[in-house]
């Protein structure tokens, strides 16, 4: 987690993973079998992560120069069951992109 990219990654991977923890499970478990307990806490750690998630979006866009669109797609991703996931995937090409233009400029 030394970039601000893979810190977003790392933050947005466990923020989608408490959401889908939330929607799947918690609150079948409150509304089928009367268990309101797994949905305060699952739903506790996830407003934590969801806060920490928009902190690191914060932080990627003043590092990176983030516009409207990409900090937007990031916003909406965080709302999303899998959005997290499909962002993190398209960050992670990104960010393998740019460590491989930064290898061929430290060559040259």
């Amino acid at each position: 987690m030394k970039t601000p990219i893979s810190r977003l990654r790392t933050v947005g991977f466990y923020e989608g993973l408490s959401y889908l923890i939330l929607l799947g499970i918690a609150m079948p478990l409150k509304y089928m079998f009367d268990m309101p307990l797994f949905v305060k806490y699952v739903g506790w750690a996830h407003g934590l992560l969801f806060v920490l998630y928009m902190l690191a979006l914060l932080q990627v866009t003043l590092a990176h120069n983030w516009g409207f669109k990409k900090v937007a797609a990031g916003f909406i991703a965080s709302l999303l069951p899998f959005g997290p996931f499909i962002l993190d995937r398209k960050l992670l090409d990104k960010e393998e992109a740019a460590v491989e233009a930064q290898k061929q400029k430290q060559m040259a």
